[in-house]
């Protein structure tokens, strides 16, 4: 993460307490997972493609999404991060999944399949961190 927005980062009111080192590392897996979807789903050509593909740009959108999110810290509602969190992971699984059948013909897709499921990983922990919805 760039040092200007780790910065920013500690310097936000925050209303409920966040492990801002969890959060950095699920920002950065986030943005590494969006970027690789994108590339990935772009790559993709043949018959045969189409779920992976789509299924890669949702994957995009939903990492995005959630960074932005993450980057937000004054609006957070617990209930709807935490669902945030869950939908997110459940598309990162659901695209390395995917991509993982189609590894052994393309390195975007291997990539892709590794950096969904650092990011599942990262918010994870990140979700582990965080303090029940009520």
């Amino acid at each position: 993460m760039d040092m200007t927005t780790e910065k920013m980062m500690t310097m936000m009111p925050m209303e409920m307490s966040m492990d801002m080192k969890l959060m950095q590392q699920c920002i950065e897996a986030c943005a590494a997972a969006e970027q690789a979807a994108t590339m990935c789903a772009d790559a993709a050509m043949g018959e045969g493609m189409a779920k992976m593909m789509s299924m890669c740009a949702n994957t995009a959108d939903m990492t995005h999404t959630m960074m932005r999110m993450m980057m937000r810290p004054t609006g957070y509602d617990m209930a709807s991060m935490m669902g945030m969190l869950e939908a997110t992971m459940m598309m990162c699984r659901a695209c390395a999944t995917e991509c993982m059948m189609h590894a052994d013909m393309s390195d975007h897709c291997a990539m892709c399949a590794e950096v969904c499921t650092n990011a599942v990983t990262a918010m994870e922990e990140l979700k582990a961190s965080m303090p029940v919805a009520g």
